[in-house]
């Protein structure tokens, strides 16, 4: 891969900036190697004496390469609340969708922002405001929808109401910090005039509070998963906010946006149940806007309180990825890995003799990586590194995607394929004991439930997938990309052409 030089120009606000975990410094400072897509980039001297500063925690101007470095996921804005910048809480107005689901004590804890609109999505009864003390609280109008539209159509019908320049938007079932430091620090990305949406962390409930001699039943045995490994927690690693990143959505649960950049992309599609809220933030990063995920700010969700519900969500979000394949060509594909990596655990699963011909095929993916970096002066140390992480994350890549979309397919191999059951055993079996014993200290279940309800999870979001590729008319969720790392995915391909405008 040719390296890109990237100088660094001057202007705009200061800020501090931190470097990404996965990003390292070679050859002396001048080449950097990191972000989501992993990225290499060579510097001038002015440009590795700026990352110097940004390493050691300065305040620096924005520019060209700090752009560059934001936008790639190598660079993080410093959590910050007491950084001035252009809104105030009075300048926002919450939207709280709802069905059936009380809101008291979540508009009690909003007292703080300039308005609050609650939009009843129909619910029998019809849901009642009542505060616990009005006094210096925020204003509060009840719209309620004659017919059920879905979170959409409910939040849609909020964000028409909006005369402040940020809407935050907060699902019912969504329990907010007793004080607003996490909304000062959400409110100071907005310091950077290209940030539409900002996002922080949303934990799940999980078991706190229940007793470990109560772990057999549903609830408990989903809420204590959930610890785990909730659907809407996308851990504690910031990052922009794109399609085919580390960070490549964020949950509507919790959102604070730019009004005017809302309604510039068309707000909320109404047409989807699911899937909505990654529609919106693709389309805002599409268009140039920036959106974050702040996981120093962090918010709670209850968990699904039955196996039914649980088995409902997860079907949902999956069936979300076919309308939005259509939407979005090239942003979704269940594996996004090189040619080199397919072909190494393609051959790896074929047994002994596959496992050395991958190997094989392993270092010609380094030494043809080596050739790309003769301008280090380690190039082949480095392509051995590059290349063996790349491999490595393309097994889980794939593992995931067995045990995830393609267990039909998989299902139907076991049958005709004693090597192919050994194999999505492995597969099933292996990564979720793995994630049970590295986080066995977040909740109280035993391996066998842990891997049951993983098994739940993990089958109901591939049938998800399933059911909405087919009424989406596309295979474009089950289609693995081969075209990554070193080369841009079919998605970046696609997107550019408006970048470099």
């Amino acid at each position: 891969m040719a390296a890109q030089r990237v100088t660094q120009g001057a202007g705009g606000p200061r800020r501090a900036y931190a470097l990404d975990a996965s990003v390292r410094r070679i050859e002396n400072g001048r080449v950097l190697v990191g972000g989501s897509p992993l990225k290499m980039l060579r510097l001038t001297a002015s440009g590795a004496a700026l990352v110097d500063r940004l390493a050691a925690g300065d305040s620096v101007p924005a520019g060209s390469l700090v752009d560059r470095l934001l936008d790639g996921g190598a660079i993080h804005p410093a959590p910050a609340s007491d950084l001035p910048g252009p809104f105030t809480p009075p300048d926002i107005t919450a939207v709280i969708p709802t069905l059936a689901t009380a809101v008291d004590g979540l508009v009690d804890r909003l007292g703080m922002v300039g308005r609050i609109v609650v939009v009843d999505d129909a619910s029998t009864p019809a849901i009642d405001v009542r505060r616990r003390d009005d006094r210096d609280r925020a204003h509060v109008d009840v719209v309620r929808r004659p017919t059920n539209g879905g979170p959409a159509a409910a939040r849609t019908d909020g964000l028409a109401l909006v005369t402040t320049p940020l809407v935050l938007f907060v699902d019912a079932d969504v329990r907010l910090p007793d004080d607003g430091r996490w909304l000062d620090v959400l409110l100071a990305h907005f310091v950077d005039d290209r940030v539409a949406l900002v996002a922080p962390r949303v934990a799940s409930e999980g078991g706190a509070g229940r007793s470990s001699a109560a772990t057999n039943t549903a609830a408990t045995m989903i809420a204590w998963y959930e610890q785990a490994r909730a659907p809407l927690d996308l851990g504690g690693a910031p990052g922009p906010v794109r399609a085919r990143t580390r960070v490549s959505y964020v949950p509507s649960a919790v959102w604070l946006a730019r009004v005017d950049a809302l309604r510039a992309v068309g707000g909320f599609d109404g047409e989807l149940r699911t899937g909505e809220d990654v529609d919106l933030v693709w389309r805002l990063d599409e268009r140039g806007w920036r959106a974050r995920y702040e996981p120093s700010a962090v918010v709670h969700h209850a968990p699904r309180a039955t196996t039914g519900a649980f088995v409902r969500q997860r079907f949902g979000y999956g069936a979300s990825a076919g309308p939005l394949a259509v939407r979005h060509p090239g942003a979704l594909a269940p594996v996004g890995v090189s040619a080199w990596s397919a072909a190494v655990w393609g051959l790896a699963m074929l047994g002994p003799a596959g496992v050395a011909a991958g190997a094989a095929v392993g270092m010609g993916s380094a030494a043809a990586l080596a050739r790309r970096f003769r301008h280090l002066s380690h190039p082949v140390a480095e392509a051995m590194r590059l290349a063996g992480r790349g491999h490595l994350y393309a097994g889980r890549q794939l593992a995931e995607a067995i045990a995830r979309p393609w267990w039909p397919l998989a299902a139907l191999a076991s049958v005709a394929s004693r090597r192919a059951r050994r194999v999505v055993a492995v597969v099933l079996v292996v990564p979720a004991l793995v994630d049970w014993y590295r986080t066995r200290r977040a909740h109280q279940l035993d391996p066998a439930r842990y891997l049951l309800l993983r098994l739940l999870d993990d089958g109901a979001y591939g049938l998800g997938v399933w059911r909405g590729a087919l009424r989406a008319g596309t295979i474009a969720p089950l289609v693995p990309d081969l075209t990554s790392w070193p080369r841009p995915s079919r998605y970046e391909q696609r997107q550019r052409p408006a970048a470099d405008r």
